[in-house]
Order: structure tokens, then sequence, then C-alpha cells
């Protein structure tokens, strides 16, 4: 039901879009535990969704690093460029160029630029996106005659859009995050997530929170989000029909939860796990063998205080994931550098093992 909404949706997005100069929201990705397969729905019912944003006609994006927050997640800036179009025309008309034709020709005949609504200074703001995509969620809903029957209720959020939707008997909680491709990899920059403010996302990083403060409305962060959902489905591929490596991945996050490890640390192990052990060796029969396998990895992690995230640094992840050029050959990412900072930590997760 979330897939059929959020392509109804696309179609309303693009046709409300097109006689200005907003961004162009693209065909929506699921993304998350409850699209990659693993997390009983009564465990979690919030299906995440990303949605691509495009620049506008006379518009680029240019995605600048952060030096701040390298050790929780990567954060990115989105400068917006303006870019001649003199050639272009739009419907058989003759566009009017932000670089080369007068303002008083651009304010008497054309609509404002993407920098004069949603940026602060030269970058796409976060919180002004969300407010605009916000009300193009909401009046975008009223086009949509397939779901008449249905209720919709928004959730009130600064960086993303929540809602929650009623259709006969079914329930479920969306929450569409919306981003800015990295060239053309599989990697996004993004609104931030709501979980991430309890520390309890894998959308945007792995096992450790974000810290909501120092986050400003033009810090976009960085998601590996898309890239682990193809590798599952990589995965799937590869392994024999009987496979139980997400009900091991369900045990660890559902059966055990808190104990003291967030589910994104058990899917992160989880994924080094299915890159080392062959796909063979996850039939049914395997089942203990490979949880006591994953146990073990653990442990050793938390003894040289150690685990690299997935996607940064990671010469196994498959190579029909894209990623941008340099990102295989950074430093791997240490998601277990606080331990090594801080022993009363480690000691606390040497006891929660």
């Amino acid at each position: 039901m979330t897939t059929e909404l959020m392509e109804s949706f696309t179609h309303v997005f693009r046709d409300s879009v097109s006689d200005g100069f907003y961004p162009v929201p693209q065909e929506a990705i699921g993304v998350g535990s409850a699209f990659e397969g693993w997390s009983p729905r009564e465990r979690d019912g919030v299906y995440h969704v990303l949605v691509p944003l495009n620049p506008p006609l006379g518009h680029a994006f240019h995605l600048e690093l952060n030096g701040a927050g390298q050790m929780a997640a990567r954060t990115f800036r989105v400068r917006v460029e303006q870019v001649c179009t003199c050639e272009r025309e739009q419907l058989g008309e003759k566009l009017l160029c932000f670089l080369h034709h007068s303002e008083e020709e651009l304010q008497q005949k054309q609509k404002p630029s993407l920098l004069e609504t949603l940026c602060t200074g030269s970058y796409l703001d976060v919180e002004k996106t969300s407010h605009w995509f916000y009300q193009l969620v909401r009046s975008s809903w009223l086009h949509l005659p397939q779901f008449y029957s249905s209720q919709l209720v928004f959730q009130p959020g600064s960086r993303s859009c929540q809602f929650r939707l009623r259709k006969g008997k079914e329930r479920l909680m969306v929450e569409m995050l919306f981003g800015v491709r990295q060239g053309d990899s599989d990697i996004f920059v993004v609104s931030q997530p709501a979980e991430t403010q309890k520390g309890g996302s894998s959308i945007v990083v792995s096992s450790q929170p974000i810290e909501t403060e120092s986050v400003t409305s033009t810090a976009w962060l960085e998601t590996y989000a898309v890239a682990e959902v193809k590798f599952f489905q990589h995965i799937a591929r590869q392994v024999p029909c009987d496979s139980l490596h997400l009900k091991c991945l369900q045990v660890f996050t559902c059966i055990l939860r808190g104990t003291g490890f967030s589910s994104s640390t058990w899917k992160t192990v989880l994924m080094h796990m299915l890159t080392t052990v062959p796909p063979c060796r996850w039939r049914r029969r395997e089942f203990v063998r490979r949880l006591w396998d994953i146990m073990a990895y653990l442990r050793r992690c938390l003894k040289l205080k150690r685990l690299e995230h997935f996607v940064l640094g990671n010469e196994r992840v498959p190579v029909e994931i894209s990623l941008p050029p340099a990102m295989r050959t950074l430093e791997p990412l240490n998601l277990f550098e606080h331990l090594a900072r801080d022993p009363a930590a480690h000691a606390e997760a040497m006891r929660a093992y």
C-alpha cells in the first residue's frame, strides 16, 4: 500500500512543480528495515521512503562536505547555482535566463528562482524545503481519488513529512524523507528522520545517535540506506531459497531488544558476515551456527573496540552498488570509536554482551 501511494504521489508532484522553480521530486525509494525484509510489522510500523529531488530548470545542485560531524555522521550542504538557460525553451516559449536577463524582466515575467524561495544564502535549507514538501503532500492528497476512502493524518516534523494512513482495516505510519543524490550513485544526502532524535534510526548512519542541536538548517545528512536496500536485494539473489539470514537479524533486533546494542549495530555486523560467510552456509539447518558466528564477530569487535562502517571504505561492497569513486578508498569509519575513547562505555558494552 505504501508503494502504491508513493507512485500516485510522484505523478501529482511532478505536475504540481512543472510551472515553477521548485525542486523536482523523483520516484520514491523504500528504505529501512521494512523494505529490506527483516523487521516484523508489529515491531516497526514506520515505512520510510526517500524522495530524490532534482534541481529545477536554470539551477544546479553541488554537494559540499562539512568539516564537522565526521565521527557521528557525515553532513553536507547543498549549494544551489543558477545556470544559463538561454538555449532552452519550455512548452514552446523562450525561458528567461536568471543569469542573462534583468531583474526587472524576471520579476515581471517569471516566477522566483529556487534561491529566493527555499534557500538560506546560496544553500538549500532543509527546514524551508520540509515546509514546502509538507504543503506539496497535503495538496497532492486531494488529487488521489483512489484513496478517497482512506484517512490521512499528518504528524508535525521540521525535517521530514510523517503521516498516518488508514484504509479499511489497514493502518500504517509513513515517513517521507527528501534528499539529493551524490552524482549517479546510490548514496544520498537527506533530511533527518525523526528516529535519529532518539538514536534509533539506521537510515542515516549506523550505531551512533545524531546530536540534533548541532545540525543546522542547511546541513543534510549522508545516508547509505539505498545502498543497503540494494545490498540485501543482491544477497537475496545469492543465498539458497531457505536462507535464514534475515531471521538472524530479527532474533537479535527483536528478542534481544533492550540489551544495550542498537538494531543498526546488529545490522552492520550481519552485513559484514554476509560478505565473509559463503551464501551456501546460510541454510536453515545452519541457523544456530550462524547465530553463534554473529555473536563471535560482535565479541571480537568489542574487544578490539572497532566495528567498521559497512559502506564507507569497505572494499567488499558488491560492485552492483554504485558508490562515489572516492568512497571505496576512504578510511573506514569506526562505529565503536566512542568505546575506544570511553573506558566506562566499553566496560558497559562488554557487560551487555
